[in-house]
């Protein structure tokens, strides 16, 4: 069984993400959680897919072979958020968050998480998508959504497991989890594999 596997490394999660670490303790792996500062900077070129591989690997490669032990498993993870294959990043402020929900109303948009996974000398980068309808959005959910929830810390403005989730997501097609920030059950059989 993958868990007993698993047993046998120290694993570190990458994020400091509270979703990423329920998440992944849900999935009744122990782990513990360190991060590196970095500069979550992608070339514009990227298509979304792209840009959330870079992303996963950029936080991967914050962690020098100093880092690791010889049953270190290291876990990061990235998540982006596209409309019409345009990334929307996390909104600075108020107005930025209400002009990115405006955008999503009515329309469906597609959610990336890139994950890497590393051991000593062996890497694996996937990345899974998610597609998410919203319905139209009147103002005053909006503004009561940003002023009450202060998204400001979430890719596209919105977390899917808060209020916004429940009241105004139509449609999901794929991993609810993976708009949470980690396609689990993707994690599982891409972990399975990567320990063989």
């Amino acid at each position: 069984m993958l868990l007993d596997k698993l047993n046998q490394f120290d694993i570190i999660l990458a994020s400091g993400s509270p979703r990423r670490q329920q998440l992944l303790a849900e999935m009744d792996i122990s782990f513990r959680v360190l991060t590196k500062p970095v500069e979550e900077v992608f070339p514009g070129r990227l298509s979304p897919d792209e840009a959330a591989a870079f992303l996963c690997q950029l936080k991967s490669e914050a962690f020098t072979e100093k880092d690791f032990n010889k049953n270190t498993l290291l876990i990061t993870a990235d998540t982006v958020v596209a409309l019409d294959n345009r990334i929307l990043g996390k909104p600075e402020n108020t107005q930025e968050a209400i002009t990115m929900l405006r955008h999503l109303s009515g329309r469906k948009h597609q959610v990336i998480t890139g994950v890497c996974l590393r051991l000593p000398g062996k890497r694996k980068i996937f990345t899974t998508a998610t597609h998410v309808w919203f319905k139209t959005l009147p103002e005053d959910e909006i503004d009561y959504y940003v002023r009450q929830y202060q998204p400001f810390d979430k890719a596209g403005a919105y977390g899917i497991q808060e209020w916004i989730g429940h009241a105004a997501i139509r449609k999901i097609e794929g991993s609810y989890f993976n708009v949470m920030g980690l396609p689990t059950h993707r994690l599982y059989e891409e972990l399975d594999g990567f320990l063989e």
